[in-house]
């Protein structure tokens, strides 16, 4: 029957909800044009999008400019690839919410004090040779026996608890001020929380030459405790702390 059909469409157009359209201005350079920086304004549905910041900005890609660059991986916080500025905070994407009641538009800019490569995209290559200089991995004297693992005991285990999570995101360092300013000598948040959990990894024989390579005006004493670091770790990782054990150990 025709009263049937007329039900099912009106039953579907009511479920569907009314447009919530919200703005988003979004930094925007392109290295190929004389154009300055600007910001770019893009009206969004968020009715019709995902809630996440990342949704909205691959909404934008897809449906209405696909010229805007960003980095984007896993979408659930593990690879770090979409860290960028949201509202004047430094976060992953991916795990900030949309702002749904927001009145204002949602500013969202390429991590502070980098170089940007194009739009939200930064150049990293100076945040990765830092984490190189402080050999991110297990350095030992002897070799295990053939078949051996490197054994240690839960409770040393347990130390490197709240340290092995950071997933290099840059999120902490390009909040620090202290690495706006000396980028190219002090070593920053990340690199440094990294540093400390080889420092206190039993299983590492390389301890005190990692202590003594940190020994330095620059590279660890320019933190000053202001904990922008550990206030936006997406991963609730406290930088600052392992900073002020590093400093500690070196008393």
């Amino acid at each position: 029957h025709s009263s049937s059909g007329e039900d099912s469409s009106s039953s579907s157009s009511s479920s569907s909800k009314p447009p919530l359209e919200r703005e988003f201005m979004i930094y925007r350079w392109d290295p190929e044009n004389e154009d300055k920086p600007t910001y770019q304004t893009y009206k969004v549905d968020l009715n019709s999008c995902g809630p996440m910041m990342l949704d909205v900005l691959l909404k934008i890609k897809d449906e209405q400019d696909s010229s805007l660059s960003l980095r984007r991986s896993c979408r659930e916080g593990i690879c770090g690839s979409c860290a960028m500025n949201i509202n004047g905070k430094n976060g992953l994407a991916c795990l900030t919410s949309v702002e749904r009641e927001a009145k204002a538009p949602t500013r969202v800019s390429p991590l502070p004090h980098m170089y940007v490569v194009k739009d939200l995209v930064v150049d990293m290559s100076n945040f990765y040779a830092q984490l190189k200089s402080i050999k991110p991995y297990l350095q030992k004297t002897t070799e295990p026996e053939a078949g051996k693992e490197n054994l240690q005991s839960k409770e040393d285990r347990a130390k490197l608890d709240g340290l092995y999570e950071c997933i290099l995101c840059a999120c902490c360092s390009t909040s620090c001020p202290s690495y706006w300013w000396a980028s190219d000598k002090y070593l920053g948040p990340a690199a440094l929380l990294n540093a400390y959990r080889w420092i206190i990894d039993s299983r590492d024989d390389f301890t005190e030459e990692r202590l003594r390579d940190l020994d330095d005006q620059h590279k660890l004493y320019r933190c000053h405790t202001i904990g922008n670091c550990t206030s936006v770790c997406p991963k609730s990782l406290q930088p600052s702390v392992a900073i002020t054990k590093i400093k500690q150990l070196l008393d």
